[in-house]
């Protein structure tokens, strides 16, 4: 379980700086986007884990993943649309 969790949160951890480094003005903090993902690929492998048990460390993982990818979309703020005069 601990290897699960180490692996997860290095997923969550990945996941949160590519995001980082593929669209940086889309997130608000850099702080809070570096903590959000393996924090939350964390919850998602615990809660896979009490769920499913022990020896399915490879959902647990994939899990995590998901979770991890869908909080961190709750972060990304809308892109800015360009605005146009009224006579164009």
């Amino acid at each position: 379980m601990i290897l699960e969790a180490l692996g997860s949160v290095l997923i969550g951890l990945a996941i949160a700086y590519g995001a980082g480094r593929w669209q940086p003005r889309r997130f608000h903090s850099r702080r809070l986007l570096l903590s959000t993902g393996p924090g939350a690929a964390l919850l998602g492998s615990l809660l896979t884990h009490a769920v499913l048990g022990a020896g399915h460390t490879p959902t647990v993982l994939i899990v995590a993943l998901g979770f991890s990818v869908a909080l961190l979309s709750l972060l990304v703020r809308p892109a800015r649309r360009l605005r146009r005069s009224a006579t164009a």
